[in-house]
């Protein structure tokens, strides 16, 4: 017995000084509380440039205190905080942006200079750091193009308690400690004051559809789910090409970026104000409205619509974006991308690929024994059939919306939206039948067609649920990337 405990005393002191040393770099230069750095990113496809805006003091720092440098290598984007004195890096992040995204638009390209504003979330630290910011060249090489010393001891950082009266926060799944989980927000958005109890039933349906999906199933215990609602003054949100605009928490919009079906906010400090709460590793914006559309960028935010067909794809597939990294692996729906993806170049994202090097493709290890690569399916067969449905499917929608702009009354407007509602699901259903009749179905390879390019880019397997709609799960690839990510929240 005295042996035992002298075993479990040792035992112990192991225990506690591992994670000891685990906490060193965090104890060193952090205390346990959040830095919000607000800025302004600006400019176009050539030139960009930052300048800062605020800085905030709240709440519980919500990340990892051990893994404090990003090694995932994506994002276009990297934020790197170096201690001033030493000048050792103690924090990085690898990120996506509107911004980014803007850039390879064609007004980006034709030199329209435009602002977006983002946040940069790093844990709070006891002395002065430098602020850095990194952004990839033409050979997906970053290279530093902003930098600011900041003082943590500054009396202008604002420290007030967030804390605002119309705000309600919910707790949809509480697992443990926030350190060694995933924090997932959901903030209600476009949800009236006579809507809350409408907000209350979708934060539990979407919930349990989170954990319906590998790898999220399994791992439900590593993950703490949030509910925010925050009354908006209007139902919905905008719907520029029909001539609808609503009052709400967060300014969503559909037609960004000059696409009908995609979804964001240029608002970033109001979904940060909210956001902040909670403690908080990713953002997911439940938007209230039956119209299918969504979007998703990759530690920023993703949104979705509440109330359509495919709903559950929508809220899993943008957050595959968002918090993993996951490229769409579709290409022939319309994208308001310029060369999104540099000419020559294996895409960092790790569920597509352009098969520079095809003896050594980058999801090698999960390659089907034997499967030719490239990988044969009947392309030009999906291709006909697809992009009939998109050209079909524009001009419903844009029938719809014109519908919508002249006040025509609510059965005509509900008739043409359930109209295209059926041949949507008809047509998904007619693409999974077709996929799973080919030769590879639910084999690894290297199929082609995916990131938006018809040619010359390649997806894991034939089906995934960041290539196409409907129930279908994430491909081996798709599922063992998120575990890595999930890995990097829950020291």
């Amino acid at each position: 017995m005295k042996n035992l405990i002298i075993v479990s005393f040792l035992t112990s002191l192991l225990i506690s000084s591992a994670i000891g040393q685990d906490f060193e770099t965090f104890n060193k230069y952090f205390i346990d509380e959040t830095m919000r750095i607000d800025y302004h990113h600006v400019g176009d496809a050539k030139d960009e440039l930052i300048t800062l805006d605020q800085i905030y003091k709240y709440g519980i720092w919500a990340g990892s205190r051990v893994n404090l440098i990003d090694e995932m290598n994506l994002g276009r984007y990297c934020v790197k905080i170096y201690d001033a004195a030493s000048n050792e890096l103690i924090y990085s992040k690898g990120f996506d942006s509107y911004f980014g995204e803007y850039k390879t638009s064609t007004e980006g390209l034709e030199g329209i200079k435009k602002t977006f504003h983002e946040s940069a979330i790093i844990p709070y630290p006891k002395n002065k750091i430098v602020f850095a910011m990194e952004r990839r060249d033409s050979k997906q090489n970053l290279f530093e193009f902003f930098r600011r010393e900041i003082d943590p001891a500054d009396i202008m950082i604002i420290r007030d308690e967030v804390k605002d009266k119309m705000v309600t926060v919910y707790d949809a799944e509480t697992n443990g400690e926030t350190h060694n989980r995933v924090d997932v927000v959901i903030l209600g958005e476009g949800y009236t004051i006579d809507e809350r109890t409408k907000f209350e039933k979708d934060l539990k349906y979407f919930t349990e559809v989170f954990f319906g999906l590998e790898p999220y199933k399994s791992n439900q215990e590593k993950f703490n789910i949030h509910g925010v609602y925050k009354p908006s003054g209007d139902s919905g949100i905008d719907e520029p090409p029909a001539d609808q605009y609503s009052n709400t928490v967060v300014n969503c919009t559909f037609n960004s970026m000059g696409s009908e079906r995609y979804i964001l906010t240029e608002d970033n400090k109001a979904v940060r104000d909210l956001a902040a709460h909670v403690p908080y590793d990713a953002i997911y914006i439940m938007v209230n409205h039956p119209r299918y559309g969504g979007g998703g960028i990759y530690n920023f935010f993703c949104t979705f619509t509440t109330d359509n067909q495919f709903r559950d794809y929508l809220f899993l597939h943008e957050f595959g974006h968002s918090f993993s990294g996951l490229a769409d692996e579709y290409y022939t729906s319309d994208v308001q991308y310029n060369d999104f993806y540099p000419v020559g170049l294996d895409p960092l994202e790790p569920n597509i690929t352009a098969l520079t090097d095809p003896t050594n493709i980058k999801w090698k290890e999960f390659l089907t024994p034997g499967i030719e690569i490239p990988s044969k399916w009947d392309k030009a067969k999906y291709d006909s059939m697809d992009y009939k449905w998109q050209a079909e499917r524009r001009e419903m929608n844009k029938k719809t919306a014109q519908l919508k702009r002249e006040r025509q009354s609510s059965d005509v407007i509900k008739a043409a939206e359930d109209a295209y509602a059926r041949k949507d699901k008809e047509h998904s259903d007619l693409v999974d039948s077709y996929l799973r009749k080919n030769t590879n179905y639910g084999k690894v390879g290297a199929f082609e067609g995916a990131g938006y390019v018809a040619n010359g880019m390649y997806r894991p397997m034939l089906d995934c649920i960041m290539f196409s709609k409907g129930e279908r799960p994430f491909c081996k690839v798709c599922e063992a990337h998120i575990m890595k990510v999930i890995e990097q929240y829950t020291e």
